[in-house]
């Protein structure tokens, strides 16, 4: 980020709850009851000042910007000569793996950086860019995150889950069978990605299990939307060069359910990846989610690749019901044909979007996805 649109200074920042909590230095009644001539001594000013170090808030030095929003409160400097820029390949718990210049570091988080208060599941995610500090032959420490250019999250046990972050390209994995295709997951995460400002990519894999007459109806919506619509087989080696142009020189994502093949398109791609894979279960077709971590891999022809793990649902993170209608392009645009502001679009007379419905300007179960997200929205 250039400097005139970088302020250093003080700020104010929350830490979680609980951190650096306040402890009472003795039991004053026991004290008392030992020797009573010593209450003089004992520590009187505690309830009479303010909290101090024991406040959840602090002053850190910080870079402000217009992006330190981005994941986290504060941009915390770091003045240490000894860092280097990294990023940030796969997480394990509290261990991250950080690509540097100098080689791939094994690297602990900053306390400070986990004590700050947010609402996100987990402070890295694969895609950071990072400031590390070696400490040892491979190993190191997190004492920054760089501002997030952007980032795919979903709402995960009512935090905030960035899934992936710093993207040219979201590629949504789905499947024409085995298991069959949601298009209202896709649809989520298409307004997610639009959301984002992130490039969207559709892609339909296992087509050759299926007559693929039958995806003409879905490929043709979103095609007239905007959105690339690729049908291919990973185990075939089939309409693979379209996508492995577009994955060219760019940082992408993929995301989409478990099973639908997303390690499977990658050693089709390239076969040195070597992904694992697994077949669906025989029972109920589902994934066995063979990929558990998110994982940055470098792309022989340039870029970068996130492989994710399997997803089964997709609820949008931070959005109120009177914004879902402005994640949907389609629908939008006859907003402004409803006689009340306050229009939900689900029941009302005079409504824009329900009467271009009606007239077949919009696509039934594209409108219905719309309902089930305001209604997710509103439950949440």
């Amino acid at each position: 980020m250039s400097d005139d649109k970088r302020k250093k200074g003080k700020i104010r920042a929350e830490f979680r709850k609980g951190y650096d909590a306040r402890r009472r230095q003795g039991d004053l009644t026991r004290n008392y009851a030992d020797d009573a001539e010593q209450l003089d001594d004992i520590e009187r000013t505690e309830r009479l000042t303010g909290k101090g170090r024991h406040t959840r808030k602090r002053v850190v030095t910080a870079d402000i910007s217009p992006t330190a929003a981005a994941g986290f409160q504060v941009d915390l400097q770091v003045s240490d000569a000894n860092s280097m820029m990294g990023r940030v390949l796969r997480v394990h718990g509290l261990v991250s793996i950080v690509r540097t210049d100098q080689g791939n570091f094994e690297c602990a988080t900053r306390g400070l950086l986990k004590s700050l208060a947010t609402d996100l599941q987990h402070v890295l995610v694969a895609g950071d860019r990072v400031t590390v500090r070696p400490v040892g032959a491979g190993q190191g420490v997190v004492l920054r995150v760089e501002p997030r250019r952007n980032f795919i999250r979903r709402t995960s046990k009512g935090k905030q889950q960035i899934i992936a972050a710093n993207l040219d390209l979201a590629i949504i994995v789905t499947s024409a069978a085995e298991p069959l295709l949601k298009p209202n997951l896709v649809d989520r995460i298409l307004v997610t990605a639009e959301a984002a400002g992130i490039e969207p990519l559709v892609v339909i894999n296992k087509v050759d299990l299926v007559d693929r007459s039958t995806l003409q109806q879905i490929v043709g919506v979103w095609s007239q939307l905007g959105y690339r619509v690729l049908q291919v087989s990973a185990t075939e080696c089939r309409g693979l060069a379209p996508l492995r142009d577009r994955l060219q020189g760019c940082d992408s994502v993929l995301i989409g359910q478990s099973g639908v093949g997303k390690s499977s398109l990658l050693n089709a791609i390239d076969p040195e990846y070597r992904r694992r894979v697994a077949s669906v279960s025989e029972e109920n077709f589902k994934g066995r989610h063979t990929t558990t971590v998110a994982e940055l891999l470098p792309l022989a022809m340039g870029g970068h690749v996130i492989d994710t793990p399997g997803i089964r649902q997709f609820q949008l993170f931070d959005v109120i019901p009177a914004e879902v209608v402005n994640c949907f392009c389609d629908l939008r645009v006859f907003v402004d044909r409803c006689r009340f502001p306050s229009c939900t679009h689900t029941h009302e007379v005079e409504c824009g979007v329900r009467d271009a419905l009606a007239d077949g300007f919009l696509d039934g179960r594209r409108y219905d996805s719309y309902c089930q997200m305001r209604s997710d929205a509103v439950e949440g």
